[in-house]
């Protein structure tokens, strides 16, 4: 296959994936509102679900490793756009998918042991303590700092700069193109949820548009993916 075709192949598996393990967690884990509630029902929850939710999680990280390739191949597919431009986004894209998959392989290799160590019957509390500020540091290291803060923040400029390339392109109508940059735009504006003042709390309007903004996002991916196949 030509790198128009598996570009467009991607970037329509990409979200597809990505959406379907997030549903299946959500109903599986009750995830993301599950991190809310404190770390040994977390972790027992985590436990009670299994080698499968173990597998879910894997699945659901290995989706974030898509957007390297896919970013990669759709700058090799936008001819007549500016190549500096592509080189960039290929690098921003890759770096993207680099950092969400850093967020996400915890759960699949770490939160398990960390599952054990807190709801066996023979843990002490001065041990279950341990992995409360274990479970809690890494999820504020890897999953907020990491995954989501530089997640949504890189996956929003590989938006923008994707979409600047697309209007340079006959490859794909240009006002994907102005979508690709609005949304980025919007995506790197949640990355901001954490940041600063917002710390403890988190900021609302970020907390409002990231979950509108991921579905306007996973839909403009499809759209090109297609119109990269027609």
């Amino acid at each position: 296959m030509s790198t128009t075709v598996w570009a467009g192949v991607l970037l329509i598996l990409l979200p597809l994936a990505f959406n379907a393990a997030f549903a299946a967690l959500a109903a599986k884990f009750d995830y993301p509102d599950i991190l809310r509630k404190p770390t040994q029902e977390v972790l027992q929850r985590f436990r009670d679900g299994g080698a499968s939710l173990v597998l879910l999680w894997w699945f659901f990280a290995m989706t974030a490793v898509l957007l390297a390739p896919a970013a990669v191949l759709l700058s090799g597919a936008l001819d007549g756009a500016d190549v500096t431009l592509l080189a960039l986004a290929s690098a921003v894209g890759v770096l993207a998918a680099v950092v969400q998959f850093l967020g996400l392989i915890r759960w699949p290799f770490l939160v398990p042991y960390l599952a054990r160590s807190a709801t066996d019957l023979n843990a002490t509390e001065a041990r279950k303590e341990a992995v409360d500020v274990v479970f809690q540091a890494f999820n504020r290291y890897l999953g907020v700092a990491v995954g989501e803060h530089l997640g949504y923040l890189l996956s929003g400029a590989w938006s923008v700069l994707a979409g600047f390339a697309i209007t340079q392109s006959t490859a794909v109508p240009a006002w994907l193109g102005i979508v690709g940059v609005m949304v980025g735009a919007v995506l790197a504006l949640c990355s901001l949820e954490f940041v600063g003042p917002f710390e403890l709390r988190g900021w609302k309007l970020a907390a409002t548009l990231t979950p509108v903004t991921y579905i306007v996002w996973s839909l403009w991916l499809v759209a090109v993916g297609v119109s990269l196949l027609l």
